[in-house]
């Protein structure tokens, strides 16, 4: 497909064998990294789907709509303390194996969350369609990444997210019918017929990778990091909340914050740890992990906040909102297909700079909103939001993985995933307290339009912290995944 990677046949080879890597070529090209992005959509939709209809779902189970959101932050805990071993399942079973494993699992969760009549039932099957999900995205990107010359990656990653971002685009209007004329238990049912497609095209053109040699798998280093991130996450979803003392709230902090201190030293010492904590010495995977994670708070909030803005202070049906909030993330779509040619035009770190400034300003302006701003304003604000923001994501997924050997990409793939879904959990924790505590402030009963969009100033302020890391990367960052530099050869290695 790319005439960069060196062909090691000769140009006497029979016809059959050039069919054959012709065929191999087109598929890790495109049909591979699409059939794993049909699969992951199953996933941004659920997300999606379920933001749109939390205020809904609280009316209907008699809770209050900031409490519903532990509907999320569990799925993203849940998410971030299985994470870290996907790698090594994936190593261990094999890639595919553990792919398709997740995909049933995460039908399953979702039949028990759709047959739940309580938050506490409800927040059970979203922690394990958590646990499945977290085998899912990183082992389906670990099939990629070990298939695709790195050369090819950026193209092939955009790929990949476009049926999942088919996702966020279908999500809103897509929950907001199903929660005004159905109930919204479908919101979850909806996802049986995905996940047998999804098996089913899996099973048909997803290769089966060679397996890797294991190493033992960091019993303890899982326990520090479950335990851990567990407590802090938790912290943040009572911070100001009065559903635990303070002094609980403080030990949560101070016990999470001892067992991942307690694992860092661990991991200095075990050669075969969990994470990896190494890979942060890499700048460019620094940059996108660590300065991305900025981005990434905002990123998880918003879906968050603009359903309570638009439904809970605004007053719109879910339906409405919905269909309102949508373009967002067809903006979004639209950038997946240049993204690839302005990267190698401009480079990952004249990228990253120029547009965490303005994908900062978008976050920014959504707190401006107000019931009386024109609704064609608002697509236009989300449109042109979703545009850059998926530029800026775009970038950093690929930047994290430009120096990393065949040897570290399950390592490096499960890290980049966890620290994903830990901030957007941070992000949806730190969303619910800000507009409590703003709600408190002004001494209203009920969250405000002031609240939110006070929430959102502060949540969008802080991206531009990421720039501190952008601002340092080298000129040539990344450039070999944009053809910018030397070829790389095809990934090898198994999963």
């Amino acid at each position: 497909m790319s005439e960069d990677i060196a062909d090691p046949t000769p140009k006497s080879s029979t016809p059959a064998q050039t069919a054959e890597e012709r065929a191999a070529a087109i598929s890790r090209g495109w049909i591979v990294p699409a059939v794993i992005g049909s699969a992951l959509m199953m996933q941004t939709l659920n997300a999606t789907v379920l933001s749109n209809a939390l205020p809904v779902m609280a009316q209907d189970m008699g809770e209050d709509p900031l409490r519903l959101n532990l509907a999320i932050s569990m799925y993203l805990l849940a998410a971030a303390v299985f994470l870290p071993i996907s790698g090594w399942a994936a190593d261990m079973f094999g890639a595919k194996r553990i792919f398709l494993l997740a995909m049933v699992l995460y039908a399953v969760s979702s039949a028990l969350c759709g047959l739940a009549d309580t938050l506490l039932e409800l927040v059970g099957g979203r922690l394990l369609q958590g646990a499945a999900g977290a085998m899912m995205a990183p082992v389906g990107r670990l099939v990629l990444l070990r298939t695709t010359p790195k050369n090819e990656l950026v193209g092939a990653m955009s790929v990949l997210t476009m049926p999942a971002l088919l996702g966020p685009v279908l999500g809103p209007p897509v929950g907001g019918f199903i929660v005004t004329f159905w109930d919204w238990p479908w919101i979850f049912f909806m996802n049986l017929p995905i996940a047998a497609a999804g098996v089913l095209l899996v099973l048909r053109f997803v290769p089966i990778v060679p397996l890797q040699d294991p190493q033992r798998l960091d019993w303890k280093g899982m326990l520090l990091t479950g335990i851990g991130l567990a407590s802090v996450i938790f912290g943040f979803e009572t911070l100001g909340r009065d559903v635990l003392p303070g002094v609980a709230v403080a030990g949560l902090f101070a016990a999470g914050g001892a067992m991942l201190w307690t694992y860092a030293w661990h991991a200095r010492r075990t050669p075969y740890a969990i994470l990896d904590l190494s890979l942060f010495r890499v700048q460019t995977f620094q940059a996108s992990v660590v300065g991305g994670a900025f981005m990434r708070i905002a990123m998880g909030a918003t879906p968050f906040m603009l359903a309570l803005l638009l439904q809970v202070a605004f007053g719109l049906t879910a339906l409405a909102a919905g269909l309102l909030t949508f373009i967002g993330a067809a903006g979004a779509l639209v950038m997946k297909t240049t993204a690839p040619p302005i990267l190698r035009r401009f480079g990952f770190r004249n990228v990253l700079v120029v547009n965490a400034l303005i994908t900062g300003v978008f976050f920014l302006a959504y707190g401006f909103f107000q019931i009386d701003t024109p609704h064609w304003l608002i697509m236009l604000v989300l449109l042109a939001g979703g545009f850059f923001r998926s530029l800026q994501f775009t970038s950093l997924n690929g930047l994290a993985y430009a120096d990393i050997g065949q040897d570290r990409m399950s390592r490096a793939s499960t890290m980049s995933a966890m620290a994903q879904q830990l901030v957007q959990s941070v992000g949806i924790g730190l969303a619910a307290t800000l507009i409590h505590q703003f709600t408190q402030m002004a001494g209203a009963t009920e969250m405000t339009t002031e609240a939110i969009s006070r929430a959102f100033l502060v949540i969008g302020a802080l991206t531009f912290v990421s720039l501190v890391f952008y601002l340092r990367l080298p000129k040539d960052a990344g450039d070999e995944m944009n053809r910018r530099g030397p070829a790389s050869g095809a990934a090898s290695g198994g999963a």
